[in-house]
């Protein structure tokens, strides 16, 4: 079951969610809450010479987290936000960290907004699902398929968080490799 505005405020309310900071009221939808973009961007970049260009996540001792280290640098978003030309790939964050208390018996999914969409910015490419128990502020895969170069700026709306309702409360709360997300800097 997908909570309504009304649900998700009492949620807030009643402590089984935090969204910080707090959205104001005109954040709301019917059915989901927007949220903004962080000021940290990375960026990937070109291969080194000599560097062996190919990824391979199902090979041995393979960590995501180093392989972003490789390919990619941080950037801050600065006054005159970051053009994001077509085809590029960038990861984001969610200014506002949002925690799922485990008991709460709710999930969460990302979805991009259609408003950016209908001009080809990709929000959250894959992988919508923010498990139950999960904290912290969301990492967003962020792609171009427009026409056109599109500006990136910090704290514009960039997604929306919809929340729903789970069957149970899970045995545990998200532990996963993306436990406990932030921003860097």
């Amino acid at each position: 079951m997908i909570l309504t505005d009304r649900d998700i405020l009492d949620a807030i309310n009643d402590g089984s969610v935090l969204i910080e900071p707090a959205p104001p009221e005109e954040f709301y939808a019917p059915n989901g809450v927007d949220l903004r973009l962080d000021r940290r961007l990375s960026l990937y970049r070109a291969p080194a010479p000599g560097e062996d260009p190919v990824i391979d996540p199902s090979g041995p001792g393979y960590s995501f987290r180093e392989a972003i280290a490789r390919m990619a640098g941080e950037i801050d978003i600065g006054a005159e936000g970051f053009v994001l030309d077509p085809g590029r790939l960038v990861l984001g964050w969610t200014l506002e960290r949002v925690d799922l208390r485990p008991g709460a018996r709710l999930a969460a999914r990302v979805e991009g907004k259609s408003s950016l969409a209908r001009i080809g910015l990709i929000v959250h490419l894959t992988a919508p699902t923010i498990h139950a128990g999960s904290t912290g502020q969301i990492q967003l895969e962020i792609i171009n398929l427009g026409p056109r170069p599109i500006r990136l700026r910090a704290g514009m709306k960039v997604c929306q968080l919809i929340l729903e309702q789970t069957l149970g409360v899970p045995r545990r709360g998200y532990g996963g490799q993306f436990a406990g997300q932030r921003a860097a800097g």
